[in-house]
């Protein structure tokens, strides 16, 4: 089987946001869709180690900003390349304001967001499947939204060589380095949490 037909799929890039007893927080995900339209629902699938996970399953409250084709790479490794559960990633970041839920929400490398409630979860073992009530939405701007394949293509620095005798495995979702001559079975991302079937040996 090629698993590299899964990045075929045309997934959307997003930045979920929560606050929970006042630490706001949020993270790069691409499972966000609407699943009905009457009444207006959609879904999001979230890893259980992340904090923003913990933070939504707590409150029963997010929201989304989607991702526009005027976002930089910093946008991904501010959000995606850090835990906050060791920073606060909202900390001098400007670029956000309130809805009328109390949760931050992008204003610059994004075109809209939606405000959400929990309705239901749905346990897949790792990850948990949050379906929402869309409770706001608004535009931010006319951008396109990124796809998965636009941001690899024109947002995700190409890899810089390196002139190594060492074994690397670099992770094909965000470009994490790992140095061993065999890569475990089990290895898992610490980045963007993704298992050893997304890393390839590097050329």
């Amino acid at each position: 089987m090629n698993n590299n037909v899964m990045y075929r799929l045309s997934y959307g890039l997003f930045v979920i946001t929560a606050n929970e007893n006042g630490f706001d927080n949020g993270c790069i995900i691409n499972t966000a869709q609407q699943v009905t339209t009457s009444p207006n629902r959609i879904s999001v699938t979230l890893n259980k180690s992340g904090k923003t996970h913990d933070m939504i399953k707590n409150t029963g409250v997010f929201n989304i900003s989607v991702i526009s084709e005027d976002a930089y790479f910093e946008l991904f490794k501010h959000f995606g390349f850090q835990s906050g559960a060791n920073c606060n990633k909202f900390n001098g970041f400007e670029a956000a304001k309130r809805s009328e839920n109390g949760i931050f929400y992008l204003t610059a490398g994004v075109n809209s967001y939606i405000s959400a409630k929990v309705v239901q979860e749905i346990d897949l073992g790792s990850h948990t499947m949050f379906i929402a009530d869309v409770t706001d939405a608004d535009i931010v701007s006319e951008i396109p939204s990124a796809t998965y394949a636009y941001y690899h293509s024109n947002i995700k620095p190409k890899p810089q060589e390196k002139k190594s005798t060492k074994t690397v495995w670099r992770c094909k979702v965000c470009g994490y380095e790992y140095e061993g001559e065999t890569l475990p079975e089990d290895f898992i991302c610490p980045i963007c949490k993704h298992p050893a079937s997304d890393f390839e040996k590097a050329e």
